[in-house]
């Protein structure tokens, strides 16, 4: 499973969404669905332009948590 952390990092550089926004060139909108996790991709020129705006790297913003249920086939 991926999951944004978007929110994480803006609080911890006290940046608005508004602010944000402006600052990538993305609306307001569609980086609140970002924030929410409400997307099912990403951009990678979108995701250079928040990194940017943040200082940040990709990592601070997406995670990668294994799913707990498996979704392989049960082995005979």
């Amino acid at each position: 499973m991926i999951i944004l952390r978007l929110d994480r990092v803006m609080a911890d550089r006290k940046m608005s969404l508004n602010s944000l926004a402006a600052a990538v060139g993305v609306s307001a909108v569609n980086l609140s669905k970002m924030k929410t996790g409400k997307v099912s991709a990403i951009r990678f020129s979108t995701l250079d332009a928040i990194c940017k705006a943040l200082n940040c790297q990709p990592g601070d913003i997406i995670e990668y948590t294994a799913d707990t249920i498996s979704h392989a086939p049960p082995m005979v």
